[in-house]
């Protein structure tokens, strides 16, 4: 039998087929490997969260306020006992002063439906009145699970899909952002460990950024809906979404298709405050109180050892005793507005998605410096935007989170979580150092410093020497750190001065903070990409 030729045509279609195939192949091979590196990445980053979770919490057995902790038990007890219209008012059965209910309406959503599970198991433990200061290593457990569960539903999703919608961005990179950001200390010490439901409103505010990243402006703007109505800190991020979508609009034109999405985005803003805040929009009156409850004015300038400009200052000053409440008010806004009106002003007149991201690092900054009612724990409102870039500037996103974590250190100390605080931040720098070889990101590029420096050309020899200068600069800031940290946990402080570490650490924080305002503020206001590189709007 005769065999039969094959032909040129045959010859060509063939190896065009197996050319076809071998990339085919290799794309599954690598997608392969990139799920499975996540995968690996968010067990360990679960591992680690349930371990911090066995040790203490906030307030664990000191009546009779206990702490955060109980705060949010006791807000399942008043949400599953009480009708709506007195879950913000004081009445006999809920004594405001007695951790009274003052977040968002999504929150209280949010604790009822945990009490609803509460029930289930053991009712006791929302018993109104007589679960009060209520503590068992059974209710600690499901207390646990409740913040485990809600990081692994919302924010966890958040971050592995934004690392891995990153452009122009390796998959080792991808999964090194991914590993970094999950094991940032300061949100698993304070939601795994002092107690608290942060990556519910933060992983809402991630989805928003990851719509946006995608022009999904409308499900954005619902996402970041949600997570103001879950925590109303969420305001330091609000002028960052506002500023980007309105500049998207008058990028459009607003006689066309801006005008046409200006009014979809007004609409679902809208809808999204309707449907959370329906069951309070009986009368003005539960509104009102609901409001009331959110900004609670009367509270002061600052509370506790918080690392921001006015609590520093008072140690030279004593701000709240020579300026009246209603001024501190009043100047608060004022420095807050004036430090982050140049961002969001470039940010609505050159909208890009890099812009964006920088804009919320520099603004929640902003806020947290200088604005008033500022807690310790608000800082994650900064880290988290940061985590965001880490990939962008490895070297100071990685300082910033360290400093982020150690400006928290007095009321990590006072939860008795010393140990959690170490180990996770030993690893965090570990994993950042061994993913982005951050020593090695120093030069006036690498920080995303060139424009800056061309324009200062001729003006400061010393530029040159940046990035030793900065390189020692971290070196020295690490060393105090680990420093203070021993120090506060170790020494007694003087007599004279009680306070003398929580100060410490507050105030060489803040110092911190203002230098990494001024290098954001920076990078935004030089950036020449935003221009050349931003998305064309059609």
């Amino acid at each position: 039998m005769q065999s039969r030729g094959v032909t040129p045509e045959e010859s060509v279609r063939g190896s065009e087929c197996s050319m076809q195939q071998v990339p085919f192949g290799l794309l599954q091979r690598l997608a392969m490997e990139k799920w499975s590196l996540m995968t690996i990445t968010v067990l360990l980053a679960l591992t680690v969260r349930w371990t911090v979770s066995l040790g203490s919490y906030s307030g664990a057995g000191k009546p009779p306020m206990y702490g955060d902790y109980e705060a949010q038990r006791h807000w399942q007890e008043v949400t599953y006992n009480l009708p709506i219209r007195q879950w913000y008012f004081n009445t006999s059965d809920n004594n405001l002063l007695y951790w009274g209910l003052d977040y968002p309406p999504l929150t209280a959503y949010h604790s009822f439906l945990c009490a609803y599970v509460a029930k289930l198991i053991n009712p006791d433990w929302i018993a109104l009145h007589t679960s009060r200061g209520y503590e068992s290593q059974s209710h600690k457990l499901f207390m646990r699970t409740t913040v485990f569960v809600a990081d692994l539903l919302i924010y966890i999703p958040a971050v592995i899909l934004y690392c891995c919608s990153l452009k122009e961005t390796s998959t080792k990179k991808k999964v090194s952002s991914a590993l970094c950001i999950l094991l940032y200390p300061g949100l698993i010490l304070i939601d795994h460990g002092h107690f608290q439901y942060n990556s519910v409103s933060l992983g809402f505010a991630l989805w928003g950024v990851l719509c946006l990243s995608y022009d999904w402006d409308l499900l954005g703007s619902a996402a970041f809906c949600l997570a103001l109505n879950y925590k109303q800190m969420e305001l330091y991020h609000s002028l960052p979404f506002f500023c980007y979508l309105l500049g998207k609009c008058f990028k459009k034109g607003l006689k066309g298709k801006g005008l046409l999405l200006l009014i979809k985005l007004a609409g679902t803003v809208v809808a999204s405050f309707a449907v959370c805040w329906l069951p309070f929009c009986t009368d003005v009156e539960q509104i009102m109180q609901v409001l009331r409850r959110l900004f609670p004015i009367d509270r002061g300038l600052f509370e506790d050892k918080v690392a921001n400009i006015w609590c520093s200052l008072s140690v030279l000053i004593k701000i709240k005793n020579v300026v009246s409440p209603q001024t501190q008010l009043k100047l608060s806004f004022a420095v807050t507005f004036l430090s982050l009106l140049p961002t969001c002003i470039k940010l609505t007149v050159q909208p890009s998605l890099r812009g964006f991201k920088l804009t919320l690092v520099s603004c929640a900054l902003s806020f947290f410096l200088f604005s008033f009612q500022v807690h310790e724990k608000s800082i994650l409102l900064v880290s988290v935007p940061v985590c965001l870039i880490i990939n962008e500037v490895p070297f100071m996103a990685t300082w910033f989170l360290l400093v982020s974590t150690f400006s928290m250190l007095p009321l990590l100390l006072k939860d008795g979580l010393l140990l959690p605080y170490a180990v996770t931040t030993l690893a965090f720098l570990s994993a950042c150092v061994a993913s982005f070889a951050i020593f090695e990101k120093t030069s006036a590029k690498d920080l995303q410093l060139k424009p800056f420096s061309q324009s200062l050309r001729g003006y400061v020899s010393w530029f040159k020497l940046f990035p030793k200068i900065v390189r020692s600069l971290f070196l020295l800031s690490v060393t105090l750190m680990g420093v203070l940290s021993v120090m506060s946990a170790a020494v007694h402080p003087p007599q004279r001065f009680p306070d003398l570490f929580p100060v410490s650490v507050s105030s060489i924080s803040c110092l911190h903070f203002l230098f990494f305002l001024v290098y954001f503020n920076v990078i935004i206001l030089w950036d020449s990409k935003n221009s050349r590189n931003q998305k064309k709007v059609s």
